[in-house]
């Protein structure tokens, strides 16, 4: 695995390597890795040629900075767990080789940037302000400047994100299309721990105690998946919410069932062809997401 720091080099290797005939697929991430990441990387040696990993703690997707400071960094593990995946190329920049000083500027002034947009009007409708859009303003918009940023500069045929960021992957997808970009979006299934819970580099912050306790996340979900076939949407949701509220250390931020394609709420399950059920929970101060598709 080679690892570059640099656009200039990074695209100057890509060059020397890419042909019409191989396929090049890129994993984007933000670094603390595990085996949820692995199944990313597997994924695309399965489809791709030539792999590139990126890792990068994107400063415009956060808007706790809190959670940007506190946020893992493990560049020595993560290395040695990408190269024997199988990765042959890590991008690893630093900040100021990804954002310009007006860019990250912008971001403290907490004003929303559309550069990124090269000029079209990209519009999420919807997309982007429920759920994470509407408990994390402006992360959305740093999602999508971050990726169409790398897509840019590896310029791969595809692209693979995991599923447990699933509102994540409906706004890439959007902005895909929008900009007229050529790589195609590969939705890998949510790698969970042995009792249940999604796999996420948060995951570490939790206490021992508090890991026991985040397992209730997971089966709350596959008891609504369950559930699905006989209740209706209003008793699912209270269902969820009465269970979280049986632990004083959770904080629900919202459990939902969505359209899986506009993700939007719904009331009944036959006001959607796919349908996703999303849950965001505060567990002590570490804030945790994941989702089971209901019916696709």
């Amino acid at each position: 695995m080679i690892l570059f720091n640099t656009i200039v080099e990074l695209q100057k290797h890509l060059n020397s390597i890419r042909k019409p005939s191989k396929i090049v697929g890129l994993v984007p991430t933000m670094g603390a890795l595990h085996k949820g990441h692995v199944s990313l990387v597997e994924a695309a040696k399965a489809q791709c040629d030539i792999i590139v990993a990126s890792i990068f703690v994107n400063p415009t997707q956060f808007n706790d900075l809190n959670d940007l400071s506190n946020y893992p960094k493990t560049m020595d593990a993560d290395c040695q767990l990408l190269q024997k995946s199988g990765c042959d190329i890590l991008f690893a920049p630093e900040i100021d080789e990804m954002y310009s000083t007006q860019e990250l500027n912008l971001k403290r002034q907490q004003l929303e940037d559309r550069s990124w947009t090269n000029g079209i009007h990209v519009d999420f409708g919807l997309l982007d302000k429920v759920m994470e859009g509407a408990h994390r303003p402006g992360h959305f918009n740093g999602v999508a400047q971050v990726v169409s940023k790398l897509f840019r500069i590896v310029k791969p045929d595809m692209a693979y994100f995991g599923q447990k960021d699933f509102q994540q992957l409906a706004i890439i997808k959007s902005m895909v299309n929008q900009l007229a970009l050529p790589v195609e979006i590969i939705m890998c299934p949510i790698v969970r721990e042995p009792d249940g819970l999604a796999m996420s580099s948060r995951n570490m912050r939790l206490t021992v105690e508090e890991r026991k306790t985040a397992s209730l996340i997971s089966k709350i979900l596959f008891k609504i998946k369950e559930l699905s076939k006989t209740k209706t949407i209003s008793e699912l949701k209270s269902f969820a919410e009465a269970q979280i509220g049986t632990e004083p250390k959770m904080r629900l931020d919202y459990f939902e069932i969505v359209n899986a394609e506009t993700l939007q709420p719904i009331t009944d399950f036959s006001q959607a062809d796919s349908a996703t059920a999303c849950i965001a929970v505060v567990l002590e101060t570490v804030r945790l997401i994941d989702n089971v598709i209901l019916k696709e």
